[in-house]
């Protein structure tokens, strides 16, 4: 009961300390947004100043700063986008967001599946091939940024072996839970994040196979394998769960690349045609929604790390 005492003081702390970081995230978008040159009716037709007038009245365009701040931040999901006035913002990202929520879960797995497999496979054999193969492999992943990834992998394996599609999405309209096209993009954003899983699962992982409880185990006559996913595995993950808050936050930055290169309809894509179009209240619901979700993720991973980890208490 005291356990979970402290874990609910411990959200509802965390909760209340959300909301001026919000505020500022807000406030830092619609100022940026507004110094930057340009506005949302810039465009190659020449608009009379009447008619300007009258989109400036529509959107709210005519109000001082403060007052269009506070309509953005109170009624922020109901806004109208300048570049599609018949739809909302909250429309808008709950249409595009299952896209690129998918293409992150996808590149997660791969993250986690290659990252764990060969920090484990490194760890049982250090200073040996086992051990620089993996480690050479996690250090080319860690250089190569996605954008020099992703026309690599779409020249090598779309244009010359034309194992996989070089653009698209197949899972946009729902049908298909995994389809061919879904394959380089998730390994793009993924590879980059497995790199630094596998080195902080390898350090990890040879920390804890040091320790006493480990040898013990191993002198009751536990098998190899029993003592690395039983005993060793729990505690030899604790640095890579450490990392899944900033990598979350990566895998839904990087998305917007990715989105760009193989012409993925996600979100992302959206909010870069958004930055460029000036369509200020698009930048800001996108800016507001993926900030709320990378502090409820690393919210999440707070609390994995404390169930995983007895050392550490929610009231630390």
């Amino acid at each position: 009961m005291a356990h979970i005492n402290a874990m609910f003081k411990f959200i509802l702390r965390r909760i209340l300390e959300t909301i001026p970081v919000l505020l500022c995230v807000a406030a830092m978008t619609f100022f940026m947004c507004r110094l930057a040159p340009g506005g949302p009716f810039d465009d190659d037709k020449q608009v009379t100043t009447e008619v300007r007038e009258l989109l400036n009245k529509q959107f709210n365009l005519d109000k001082p700063l403060h007052e269009q701040f506070y309509q953005y931040v109170v009624n922020l999901p109901n806004l109208q986008s300048f570049k599609y006035p018949s739809r909302t913002v909250g429309d808008i990202i709950s249409q595009k967001f299952p896209v690129s929520a998918k293409l992150g879960f996808f590149a997660m797995c791969v993250a986690l599946t290659l990252g764990v497999l060969l920090g484990v496979a490194a760890s049982l054999r250090p200073n040996s091939f086992l051990d620089y193969i993996p480690s050479s492999l996690a250090m080319m992943g860690i250089c190569l940024p996605t954008f020099v990834m992703g026309p690599i992998l779409m020249y090598i394996f779309a244009l010359k072996l034309d194992w996989f599609p070089a653009t698209g999405w197949g899972g946009f309209d729902g049908d298909a839970i995994f389809s061919a096209d879904m394959v380089l993009p998730s390994l793009t954003l993924g590879l980059f994040y497995a790199a630094y899983i596998s080195r902080l699962t390898r350090g990890g992982m040879l920390d804890i196979l040091t320790q006493d409880y480990i040898r013990t185990a191993k002198a009751k006559g536990a098998s190899g394998m029993r003592v690395v996913l039983i005993h060793a595995l729990r505690g030899g993950l604790l640095p890579a769960i450490s990392f899944m808050g900033p990598a979350v936050a990566g895998l839904i930055a990087g998305s917007f690349v990715i989105e760009t290169i193989f012409n993925i309809p996600g979100l992302g894509q959206d909010f870069v045609k958004s930055a460029f179009n000036r369509d200020y209240t698009l930048v800001l619901g996108v800016v507001m929604f993926y900030a709320t979700l990378i502090i409820v993720l690393n919210l999440m991973v707070d609390i994995l790390q404390v169930t995983l980890n007895p050392k550490l208490k929610f009231d630390s």
